[in-house]
């Protein structure tokens, strides 16, 4: 896939020019529906062709965010007791929003970080597609939240999601190896948990928006995998190695059992990545 020095002016207002301007456009973006809305359009205008080349552009430190939620340490995070009362229910899908909206962030950053790195289409086309959906996924709980009477904002949210970016800044290997791999095969894990035990309260559209997530976190984790072990092939590196290697050193090994097997594999993920460095 060409790469072109392109200079950008980001610019919410104008069509970007490339795929690169567009990361950066929305990780401009503070106000969490606006850049999820932002990311919608500008992934229907990559699928559509209207735009088509990668480019590059300057990186920020990090993506623009509002005053709210305030972010804290994950223990002062609110509990997110699922219970028949809605402050818990509520206290659950706001964190879950948050987890959202990182991920936009993430896939952002990674189109417009390694924008330098020679891949093919595909491999924007996935990422784009992932961004659609953690939009999408954001939105859905967004409106959500307005339904129990809150908003996403209203109470404080873990501070220490973007370290995962932060170490991975440096090697797009890397980061295929942690986000999706770690922190998205996370999602298969809890997920499947949440959704019963909001069933068991009668929130049914809360368990019908999380099961949207989940199953479309299944495909975002193979994705991942894919284009870690694409990166691994061309290094002539046995990808279970390269991957366990990466989490040891960058991410401690912190890979937390129990896991949802059954839904790991499903993405073609199976136990021999992460069994034997896992709770390390």
């Amino acid at each position: 896939m060409p790469h072109q020095q392109i200079d950008s002016q980001p610019s919410a207002n104008v069509l970007p020019t490339h795929l690169a301007q567009a990361a950066i456009i929305a990780l401009g973006i503070a106000n969490s529906v606006e850049k999820a809305q932002v990311t919608r359009q500008y992934a229907k205008a990559w699928q559509s062709g209207e735009i088509s080349l990668v480019g590059t552009a300057p990186i920020p430190k990090e993506p623009a965010r509002e005053e709210k939620p305030l972010l804290v340490p994950p223990q002062e995070v609110p509990r997110r007791k699922v219970t028949q009362e809605a402050e818990g229910r509520v206290a659950m899908l706001h964190a879950l929003s948050h987890i959202e909206l990182h991920a936009i962030n993430l896939c952002w950053d990674i189109i417009a970080r390694f924008a330098s790195t020679p891949m093919p289409k595909g491999f924007y086309d996935d990422w784009v597609s992932i961004a659609d959906d953690e939009a999408r996924h954001h939105l859905l709980l967004c409106e959500r939240l307005d339904q129990l009477g809150s908003f996403y904002g209203a109470l404080p949210a873990h501070a220490g999601l973007w370290k995962g970016a932060e170490v991975t800044e440096h090697n797009l290997k890397a980061r295929l190896a942690v986000v999706p791999m770690v922190l998205e095969a996370r999602g298969i894990d809890v997920t499947p948990g949440i959704i019963k035990k909001l069933k068991a309260v009668k929130d049914f559209e809360s368990a019908e928006r999380l099961q949207v997530i989940y199953d479309d976190e299944i495909t975002h984790v193979a994705k991942g995998k894919k284009w870690f072990e694409y990166l691994c092939e061309l290094d002539k590196e046995d990808p279970v190695e390269s991957w366990q290697n990466i989490i040891l050193t960058l991410f401690k090994g912190r890979v937390r059992s129990p896991f949802n097997e059954a839904g790991r594999d499903k993405a073609n993920f199976p136990i021999d990545f992460y069994g034997p460095i896992a709770d390390l």
